[in-house]
C-alpha cells in the first residue's frame, strides 16, 4: 500500500482472494491463505466469526483494525461471509446521531474502527474495484456532509477520507479511467473541496491527496476543467490552502497543492486562466523555508512556474542555507 497521510462497468468484479465467497461457500483458496498469515498475529478466522457476534463485534472490529497493514486480510475480510455487512451496519447505526449532532466520542472511534477496515479493503488490489463497483464508498457521504465541529465528528470525517484516499490511490496507480470516471459521478469533488475549505491540516491534506490522484487520470482531469465553473471553484478553494499554509505550514500539503496546480497547467485551455488565478505566495519567496526543508516541493513550484511562464521563481535552493 502506498503511503499517504493517516491520518460499474469498470472491471469484473472480484476475480482472486481467498477466503468464502458471498455467498458463504469456501473457495479453494481458504486453507493456504489462512497458512500465510504474517507470523506472530495468529489466526484471524475467529475474529471474523465474532463479527456476526453483537456481543463480541467491537473487540473483534478493534482487533481486526490493529492489523490492516497485512494485505492479506483485505482479501479474508471482503470474502468472509457477512464481514461487510457488519461493518456497513456499524456505519448506518449512527446515522441518527449525525442530524442534530449528537454523536459520542466512543461511538465515533468504533465507527472508525470500522472504517480502517474498510480503507484496508478499498486499497488492496484484489477488492478495491469489487469495492467500489459496491457503492461502499457512498456510506461514507454522510460523514463528509457533517459540519460539526467535535471530535467526534472530525475524526469521522478524516477516517472517511483515508477510506476514499485508499481507494483513489490504486486507481491512480493502474490508471484506470474507468472507475474514476464512476467515482467522479458520486460528486467526490464537492465533498473533496468541501473538507479543503474547512477543518484540521490532516483533513485538508487528505482531501488535497485525492483531488491530485483524480487529477492525474486524464478523466479526472478533463471533468475539473471542462467547466469553467467547476475549473475556478477548485482554483479558489486551492488559492484558500495556499493561504492557510502561509499561517500555518505543513510541507506535505504544500506539495499535493503544488502538484494539483501542475495538473492543472497541463491543460492546454486552462493554462492561461490558471496563469491569473495562482497565488502569490507561490510566487513572492511566501514559501521559501518549505522549499529548503524539501528539494521536491522545490522542483514541483520551479516546473509550475515555468509551465506557466511566469518570470518570478523560487529562490535556488542553496539559497538561505548556512
Amino acid at each position: 500500500m502506498a503511503k499517504f497521510p493517516r491520518f460499474p462497468a469498470v472491471k469484473p468484479a472480484f476475480t482472486g482472494g481467498a477466503g468464502r465467497g458471498r455467498g458463504g461457500a469456501p473457495s479453494s483458496s481458504s486453507s493456504s491463505s489462512s497458512s500465510s498469515l504474517p507470523a506472530g498475529l495468529g489466526p484471524v478466522e475467529p475474529l471474523l466469526l465474532n463479527l456476526l457476534k453483537r456481543d463480541l463485534r467491537a473487540n473483534a472490529v478493534l482487533e481486526l483494525s490493529k492489523r490492516r497493514d497485512h494485505c492479506v486480510y483485505a482479501p479474508l475480510l471482503w470474502n468472509s461471509f457477512g464481514s461487510i455487512t457488519v461493518l456497513l451496519q456499524e456505519i448506518v447505526s449512527i446515522y441518527p446521531y449525525l442530524s442534530p449532532p449528537k454523536l459520542s466520542l466512543d461511538a465515533s472511534i468504533r465507527v472508525c474502527n470500522a472504517l480502517t477496515l474498510l480503507q484496508s479493503v478499498a486499497s488492496h488490489p484484489v477488492t478495491r474495484i469489487s469495492f467500489l463497483m459496491a457503492h461502499i464508498h457512498l456510506y461514507l457521504y454522510p460523514f463528509l456532509n457533517t459540519t460539526s465541529k467535535e471530535t467526534s465528528f472530525e475524526n469521522l470525517r478524516i477516517s472517511s477520507l483515508g477510506v476514499i484516499g485508499g481507494l483513489v490511490n490504486g486507481l491512480a496507480k493502474v490508471r484506470d479511467s474507468e472507475a474514476i470516471a464512476f467515482l467522479l459521478h458520486s460528486e467526490i469533488i464537492p465533498l473533496c473541496l468541501r473538507a479543503m475549505n474547512n477543518g484540521t491540516e490532516i483533513k485538508k491534506t487528505l482531501a488535497v491527496f485525492i483531488l491530485q490522484k483524480i487529477l492525474l487520470d486524464d478523466v479526472g482531469l478533463l471533468h475539473i476543467c471542462s467547466r469553467p465553473d467547476r475549473f475556478l471553484c477548485v482554483c479558489q478553494v486551492l488559492a484558500s490552502v495556499v493561504a492557510s499554509l502561509a499561517e500555518q505550514p505543513c510541507a506535505r500539503l504544500l506539495k499535493y497543492t503544488i502538484s494539483c496546480y501542475l495538473r492543472l497547467s497541463e491543460y492546454p485551455r486552462a493554462n492561461e486562466i490558471l496563469k491569473a488565478y495562482l497565488p502569490d505566495m507561490l510566487k513572492d519567496g511566501t514559501f521559501n523555508d518549505s522549499l529548503r526543508e524539501d528539494p521536491a516541493i522545490f522542483v514541483l513550484l520551479r516546473r509550475l512556474l515555468n509551465h506557466l511562464r511566469i518570470a518570478a521563481a523560487p529562490p535556488s535552493q542553496s539559497t538561505g542555507r548556512t
